[in-house]
């Protein structure tokens, strides 16, 4: 569960002692610098000692101040309006080759989504996809362009698969009317998250649904309804967020996908094949 550290904060500050008075105010008024600095940096911004800063941060539970600090940072990302967004990220990037730096950025988010992602839920992914009676993928809003790639893909793969479009959220319930046990929600999900999105795999998982999450981390809002959590690594690149290591999982699960159905795949791809040529549907004219 999200650990909110500013309400933490308030609820503790009668107990605090001078220095961690100190350090509870600028995280108060600064946290969006505050994610991104470390114990010492933080403590010499508040004129106290690095084991002040760590003490502090463990008395809230924390087993360090690097759980603390990513705990923050998914505060900041939940937050930040996009004005801040774009300061922060200004601040981070400084005068450095910007195509260089965000660049290199993603190919780490790609590294550690790799490194974390769980490896079991992604194979039973697979097979709740495979075997759905009909397959529902939410998306909205920055995440709708990725749900609009994954259907695009899936229905090459399958007449099976629905993707929710919605304008208002009661659309999201209208759409969805049917879903039940035999079926499987794909819900895409990233800071600022999307009320739509979560009410929507309450909804399916209180149907019986097998519902697989793709979103930033355990602590993110639709994570306790899912079935499968896919987490995949998706920090700031400006007032949006960088989504290349939720679109390698995407296409993780398409090549996965197809590969489960065989035959039946191919068998569909060659008739596809026939109605576009019949219909001249690509250009031939260079190949």
């Amino acid at each position: 569960m999200r650990k909110d550290i500013l309400k933490l904060i308030e609820e503790n500050s009668a107990k605090f002692s001078k220095g961690q008075r100190q350090i509870a105010s600028f995280i108060k008024e600064h946290y969006d610098k505050a994610a991104y600095m470390t114990a010492a940096r933080l403590g010499q911004e508040v004129g106290v000692s690095e084991s002040t800063v760590v003490r502090f941060v463990m008395e809230f539970g924390f087993e360090g101040y690097p759980e603390f600090r990513k705990a923050l940072l998914e505060l900041v990302r939940a937050k930040l309006t996009a004005v801040q967004r774009i300061e922060v990220t200004n601040n981070l990037i400084g005068d450095a080759d910007v195509l260089e730096k965000v660049l290199y950025s993603d190919i780490e988010k790609i590294k550690k989504t790799l490194d974390g992602i769980d490896r079991d839920a992604f194979a039973k992914a697979v097979s709740a996809i495979v075997d759905a009676k009909t397959v529902y993928i939410l998306g909205m809003r920055g995440s709708s362009y990725l749900a609009g790639f994954l259907n695009y893909s899936f229905r090459m793969i399958s007449d099976n698969v629905r993707l929710v479009q919605t304008t208002s959220g009661s659309e999201t319930f209208e759409q969805m009317m049917s879903v039940g046990e035999d079926d499987t929600v794909i819900a895409i999900s990233f800071p600022r998250y999307s009320k739509s999105i979560i009410n929507g795999v309450e909804y399916a998982q209180s149907r019986g649904a097998n519902v697989i999450a793709i979103t930033d981390s355990e602590g993110s809002p639709i994570a306790p309804y899912a079935s499968q959590l896919l987490v995949a690594q998706s920090d700031m690149a400006s007032f949006a967020d960088s989504l290349v290591a939720p679109m390698s999982v995407i296409n993780a699960l398409i090549v996965a996908v197809s590969r489960e159905c065989g035959d039946r795949f191919a068998e569909r791809l060659h008739r596809l094949e026939t109605v576009w040529d019949e219909y001249n549907v690509y250009d031939k004219s260079r190949s």
